[in-house]
């Protein structure tokens, strides 16, 4: 039987029928800006070096060159590039940077987690010079650290559950845009070559990667923007660089039943579903889009994956809702429906956001569930929350940041600067 809070949620998801949200501008080349080489794939660092002058028989291996400061160094700045003529360095610094993205603030979470608030460069007269902003995370862990990225700037879809899926969707970021969320957190946890820290935080244990994984599970929905997405895993993984493993990226969807295939053929990365429901009609609450791919065919395309294997399970993701989806028929139907999907399920604690109409499920509800799931066979770890403090957990980025720029705005046509307001209070 629905509860109270689900009927509110019913009445609110039948007010506000779209499926999906569509961008507000595609951005623009601006002109007279420099353009930054970070976050571009090798044939975009080539073309770069074509258009000033730099002969086609030696693009390649000046291209070669770039790609190893930038994304095996992470120089900040043309002159560390040592082996690089003083020539073409100064060509280099006429033409372009090496911007990132602007680091508006940073909130660390009790747990060790990190949120920035990254403000990308201007795209066009819409950004009134001030470039979108975005969030990303880092939620460091006992044997790993991983890196949430956003693909777009706001969310496509309207999922009912999820605080990001209530901002308006703005544009598609890029994927130099995307790869440079990896770049800025390596900047910031000093996680370069010749740079990298104890992984534990007292400063006494085993030097190694702080990042070394990857999810794009911050905002948006990665396969409406999959091109981008795909140039982006790219320059992650090539090992002469960012040198990620495409075995710890995982991209997460609501399920654009046709662009999974593409993404498990050009992308070879791991796969996550947003599932958080087995029945279509309560999925189609939850998570609108299944009105258009619902759950058959979403499950049919997971089957499908290309690469999908024991050792390559696709990550079902469940949010748990009190009342809603967490009961032990629900739990005995998700099973049955992922029969024969190597598959790992993980269990969210739902985490509320202000206005929200659902509750999370108490927690011996959730240990119910995991125990019905774990006894059919299937890993069911319950997602420890992290970052609830900062609201940088499962479904809340972006959401207070809003807030902050309203009243930044506010500030500003009162003279006051808004540095302050975005400082972390600790620094």
């Amino acid at each position: 039987m629905a509860t109270a809070s689900f009927d509110t949620a019913r009445r609110a998801a039948s007010a506000v029928p779209p499926i999906e949200k569509t961008p507000e501008f595609r951005p623009e080349p601006l002109p007279g800006r420099p353009v930054s080489l970070v976050g571009l794939t090798r044939a975009e660092l080539k073309e770069k070096l074509l258009a000033i002058g730099v002969p086609e028989r030696e693009s390649r291996m000046r291209a070669g060159q770039l790609w190893h400061w930038v994304n095996f160094r992470g120089a900040t700045d043309f002159d560390a590039m040592t082996n690089v003529g003083k020539g073409l360095k100064a060509e280099l610094a006429r033409a372009y940077t090496l911007d990132r993205p602007e680091v508006v603030s940073q909130q660390v979470s009790r747990d060790g987690t990190r949120k920035w608030l990254l403000r990308m460069a201007p795209t066009g007269k819409h950004d009134h010079n001030r470039g979108a902003e975005i969030e990303c995370v880092y939620i460091p862990g006992p044997d790993r650290g991983t890196l949430c990225v956003s693909s777009q700037v706001g969310c496509t879809l309207t999922c009912s559950f999820c605080h990001t899926g209530t901002q308006r969707l703005v544009r598609n970021l890029s994927g130099p845009e995307i790869v440079s969320q990896l770049v800025v957190a390596r900047d910031q946890l000093g996680d370069w070559t010749g740079q990298m820290p104890s992984r534990d935080a007292s400063g006494s244990g085993e030097v190694g990667r702080l990042v070394t994984n990857i999810v794009f599970m911050g905002m948006g929905e990665p396969l409406y923007n999959l091109d981008n997405v795909l140039d982006a895993l790219g320059v992650m993984s090539d090992q002469e660089g960012l040198a990620l493993s495409r075995r710890r990226i995982t991209v997460s969807t609501s399920g654009v039943v046709p662009q999974i295939a593409r993404l498990g053929a050009e992308g070879n990365a791991m796969l996550a579903i947003s599932l958080h429901a087995v029945r279509d009609a309560l999925r189609d609450e939850l998570v609108p889009l299944n009105r258009k791919y619902p759950i058959a065919e979403l499950l049919r395309a997971c089957r499908d994956y290309p690469g999908l294997s024991n050792a390559r399970r696709i990550t079902f993701e469940y949010v748990m809702l009190k009342g809603v989806n967490d009961s032990d028929a629900d739990a005995r139907e998700l099973v049955r429906l992922l029969k024969g999907i190597p598959a790992k399920i993980n269990l969210i604690p739902f985490n509320p956001w202000p206005g929200s109409a659902y509750e999370c499920s108490d927690w011996e509800r959730i240990e119910r569930f995991s125990e019905i799931v774990f006894n059919a066979g299937y890993a069911s770890p319950v997602r420890t929350p992290r970052g609830r403090d900062i609201l940088a957990a499962c479904g809340q980025l972006k959401s207070e940041t809003e807030k902050l720029r309203a009243r930044a705005r506010m500030m500003l046509e009162e003279g006051m600067g808004a540095e302050g307001f975005y400082a972390d209070p600790e620094d």
